[in-house]
């Protein structure tokens, strides 16, 4: 039977935590002097990214080789796809090649979902982020770095994030890892406060399980962990707020909005970093900060995700999928 790794809201608390105490153990590879194991061996896996992205790509690729998997990398950039290619051709060309599982990103929502529901391909598909839609791996490295700071490394083993209250603050409209965030946290029994300008917060998000604030000083006593969002440019087709200048302002952390969380509160940031406008140097360089240990914790998270899709005996994930927020 096929299983795949969609949507955050697929996972159910007990395939949430399963994946963050696996990563746990694949955690422990990187402190050997050799920093592999066996499980995937005689596996192929394929990174196919038709958006770019260094740091995920990387992260994948890391935990594939971790794995012992053979690892092709593809890019749409100088590929057929440039030529025309469609994502069943490119598909249906992998499938010819036997590969196992297939890790997506893509600048359309649903492709990873087309993908694995197609019929095109009988591998696993694994989605590395879909236009502004999910980014699952992310949200689980996301909780795995929660955990470790506000529960403890050996102290969370099997638990989950109940009664922790996180705040995600900034371009919420863009965000695939707002989205994936929400549902995870919220499947781990965390209490999520999104705090955007209004112009940058999604209609229909009434329906999302999560408060919504447009106040960030109002939350940031009361939050264990501070999500600051990266402003997607990119994908704005329109003046979303009136300078960088009144956003940071408004919905930009500073060293005095961090002396207002409590002491024991984290700050957290996907990457990369717009310093100075959504978050400054001060609080980016301080021991509060997370962003270089959750680059470290993806690693063992798509370790945890490829070894119990590929390689585990017990399933990862739920084989249906909910609808789409």
């Amino acid at each position: 039977m096929q299983r795949h790794l969609i949507s955050a809201a697929d996972l159910t608390r007990d395939d949430a935590v399963l994946i963050l105490d696996t990563a746990e153990e694949m955690a422990r590879v990187a402190d050997r002097p050799i920093k592999k194991l066996p499980t995937l061996r005689g596996r192929t896996v394929v990174n196919l990214f038709f958006e770019d992205s260094t740091r995920t790509r990387i992260s994948f690729e890391a935990a594939e080789k971790r794995l012992s998997a053979d690892v092709i990398n593809f890019t749409a950039k100088g590929s057929s796809v440039s030529k025309g290619e469609s994502l069943k051709d490119t598909a249906q060309t992998l499938e010819a090649m036997g590969v196992d599982a297939v890790v997506i990103r893509h600048g359309a929502s649903g492709a990873p979902y087309r993908l694995a529901t197609s019929g095109w391909i009988d591998a696993a598909v694994i989605n590395a982020g879909d236009g502004t839609h999910q980014h699952p791996t992310q949200a689980l490295l996301d909780a795995f770095t929660m955990r470790r700071r506000l529960v403890g490394r050996d102290a969370g083993i099997g638990q989950d994030l109940s009664g922790k209250r996180i705040t995600i603050v900034g371009d919420v409209l863009h965000s695939r890892v707002a989205r994936s965030n929400v549902d995870l946290l919220h499947t781990l029994g965390a209490e999520v406060t999104l705090v955007a300008p209004p112009t940058l917060v999604p209609v229909g998000v009434e329906s999302w399980p999560c408060e919504i604030s447009y106040d960030l000083d109002s939350t940031l006593s009361k939050s264990d962990a501070v999500m600051m969002l990266r402003v997607q440019r990119e994908r704005m087709n329109a003046a979303f707020f009136p300078t960088e200048r009144e956003y940071s302002r408004r919905y930009g952390l500073d060293g005095d909005r961090m002396a207002k969380m409590p002491e024991h509160a984290i700050v957290m940031h996907p990457g990369p970093m717009v310093r100075g406008m959504e978050i400054t140097a001060e609080v980016a360089d301080s021991d509060r900060c997370t962003v270089v240990e959750q680059v470290a914790n993806g690693v063992s998270i798509r370790m945890a995700v490829l070894y119990l899709l590929l390689g585990g005996n017990e399933p990862a994930v739920t084989h249906t999928r909910t609808e789409e927020k």
